[in-house]
């Protein structure tokens, strides 16, 4: 579980080089073990499932990329409770739990992946900085939460 887990995290980080790689190993695990995967994503806007989907295979493997960019999608997407998010806000262990366990409800993949966080420029509080990124995944009935911070400095 953890390659898919640097994978989400080098897709904010790093960019598009180390994202492609990573993709490439995921997909070719994922074929090599068959299974499926499906991606919800909020501050990546999709970048993780575009990255993933322009591998050669990876039809094979990947079911279902959702953007549930805003509060709203992810309340009716998703189904993340209101007050998960009015209680936690959208960038949070609660609510990146919520969605990676409510998309393994509706994807019904063998793995399943989300990220929320603060991709910035702007928009960071102290408690909640710029380049805070929590991403989960579900593999069975394991799950795993990672929380990222990733130091901006202004210019």
């Amino acid at each position: 579980m953890c390659w898919i887990i640097r994978c989400g995290y080098s897709c904010i980080i790093h960019g598009n080089f180390f994202m492609k790689k990573f993709s490439q190993k995921i997909v070719k695990l994922l074929v090599k073990n068959r299974l499926k995967i499906s991606v919800a994503e909020s501050c990546t806007g999709g970048l993780l499932s575009s990255t993933i989907t322009s591998i050669s295979g990876s039809s094979k493997v990947f079911t279902l990329g959702l953007v549930t960019y805003s509060n709203e999608s992810k309340i009716k997407i998703l189904k993340i409770s209101k007050n998960i998010i009015k209680n936690y806000g959208s960038v949070s262990y609660e609510t990146c739990l919520s969605m990676v366990k409510n998309l393994n409800k509706i994807s019904k993949t063998n793995v399943s992946v989300s990220i929320t966080g603060v991709a910035g420029p702007k928009g960071g509080t102290k408690l909640k900085p710029v380049g805070l990124v929590y991403i989960g995944i579900k593999k069975g009935k394991k799950t795993l939460i990672k929380k990222y911070l990733k130091i901006v400095k202004d210019h």
